[in-house]
C-alpha cells in the first residue's frame, strides 16, 4: 500500500461514542498520525505507540499540535527526547504511529481501548505503515497487537509507565531501538 492510500485508510476509519477521528478534532492532515508532521523517517525504525492523544487535549494544543505533531511537555516525548540523546539521534531520524488512529474524547487509561477498536485500526492502516520495517513496540498493548497481527517488533516499555525515573525508562527504550536496528545505526 501506499503512503497515500494508507492515509485515506486511515481516513476511513468511523468515531464511536467514546472515540473520535482527526478531522473530528480539526487535525487532519496529509500524514497517518500527526507526529509524522516530523517523525516520518523512510529508512529509520518505528516507535508503534497505542494511540496519539485524547480528543479535549488536541483541541485544547491545536497551535502546538498543527506545527510539530506533538506536545513537547507530555512525560511521553519528555522521555522520547531523553532517548534521542541517548542515541544521538533527532526525531526525524524516527517514524512515530499507533496502533490505534482514533483519539479517546476524554483522557483514559489505555487499558480501557476496546480491542476491537485497536485490532481494527491495526489492520487497516498500522499494519502497512509497519510492512517491512524495524518496529519498536512501546508498551504491551503496542507490542500484544503487533503478535495478534503477526508484526514482527522489539517490545520494551511505554514512556508514559508509572515507578519508573525518565531516564530509566530512556535508557531500556534506547536499547530497545538499538536492538531492533541491528547495527544498522551507526
Amino acid at each position: 500500500m501506499k503512503r497515500y492510500e494508507i492515509i485515506a485508510a486511515r481516513r476511513l476509519l468511523k468515531g464511536t461514542d467514546d472515540f473520535e477521528t482527526l478531522a473530528d478534532a480539526g487535525l487532519d492532515g496529509p500524514y497517518v498520525s500527526p507526529y509524522q508532521r516530523i517523525s516520518k523517517s523512510t529508512a529509520g525504525p518505528v516507535l508503534l505507540a497505542t494511540h496519539w492523544l485524547d480528543g479535549l487535549s488536541a483541541r485544547a494544543y491545536q497551535g502546538e499540535l498543527a506545527a510539530s505533531g506533538f506536545l513537547e511537555s507530555m512525560p511521553f516525548n519528555q522521555v522520547l527526547n531523553r532517548v534521542l540523546v541517548i542515541l544521538e539521534k533527532s526525531r526525524s531520524d524516527l517514524y512515530v504511529t499507533q496502533c490505534l488512529h482514533l483519539l479517546p474524547k476524554e483522557r483514559r487509561s489505555e487499558s480501557r481501548i476496546p480491542r476491537h477498536l485497536l485490532d481494527e485500526s491495526f489492520e487497516g492502516v498500522t499494519r502497512h505503515e509497519l510492512k517491512g520495517r524495524k518496529v519498536v513496540a512501546l508498551g504491551t498493548i503496542a507490542a500484544a497487537c503487533c503478535a495478534r497481527h503477526r508484526i514482527s517488533c522489539t517490545p520494551t516499555w511505554h514512556p508514559s509507565r508509572r515507578r519508573l525515573s525518565y531516564d530509566e525508562k530512556a535508557a531500556e527504550i534506547a536499547e530497545a531501538v538499538r536492538a531492533a536496528m541491528q547495527g544498522e545505526w551507526g
